[in-house]
């Protein structure tokens, strides 16, 4: 009440949400394991995935993802339009603050407004392992006419690695053959972004000849 509700880390707000934890999941505990399933879930699976938490159950489950759905809801802007990778940080920046690496992909109309930012894949060393499948399967179903591709690296150096490269030549491949677009790898950390568009890497031979 002193310092607004803008003052509680991400923690402290799941705990204001929950108000209670149990004897074996007490409250602290249970709202660092809710922030990480958010983090590595999507809206289909979200629900789901919290009910599998010790001390949650479907009530609290469903306050939770009720909360983050009004929230999406809110502050919604679908006409924003996005001319450089600058203007997508802001979107996923969140994910910079995860200790481990979340892989999302980003689906764009024909007027760059965003029509939805999914989770692929998390976990260490994810990038060895996207494939084009997990990545494109929704853009299809949402006739996106590109998209853009990001990541965050925990240890704070935004430079990316060569399975960085390798997925980003595979994804590049498999978007012309799709007729998507994908215009743009972005790898964010805490204090800093790479953007391969920026660098002028998002073309095929410029991207096979950092291998």
């Amino acid at each position: 009440m002193k310092n607004g509700i803008a003052y509680p880390t991400n923690e402290e707000l799941i705990m204001l949400i929950l108000g209670s934890g149990t004897k074996k999941m007490p409250i602290e505990k249970l709202a660092r394991t809710v922030i990480s399933t958010i983090m590595s879930s999507n809206s289909e699976n979200l629900v789901e995935n919290l009910i599998k938490i010790s001390g949650m159950g479907k009530t609290k489950a469903l306050t939770v993802a009720a909360s983050l759905e009004l929230g999406k809801r809110i502050n919604r802007h679908p006409k924003t339009s996005l001319e450089n990778p600058r203007e997508l940080l802001p979107f996923v920046q969140n994910y910079a603050l995860e200790s481990k690496e979340h892989f999302l992909c980003i689906s764009m109309n024909g007027a760059r407004e965003i029509l939805s930012i999914r989770v692929v894949c998390s976990g260490s060393g994810n990038m060895a392992i996207v494939q084009p499948s997990e990545v494109f399967s929704q853009p299809l179903k949402e006739h996106a006419s590109a998209i853009v591709i990001c990541h965050n690296h925990p240890n704070g150096n935004p430079c990316p690695s060569e399975d960085d490269i390798r997925t980003t030549v595979k994804l590049f491949l498999a978007a012309e053959t799709l007729g998507i677009s994908l215009t743009d790898h972005i790898i964010i950390t805490k204090t800093s972004y790479f953007s391969f568009l920026e660098h002028g890497y998002m073309d095929i031979d410029k991207l096979l000849n950092l291998l």
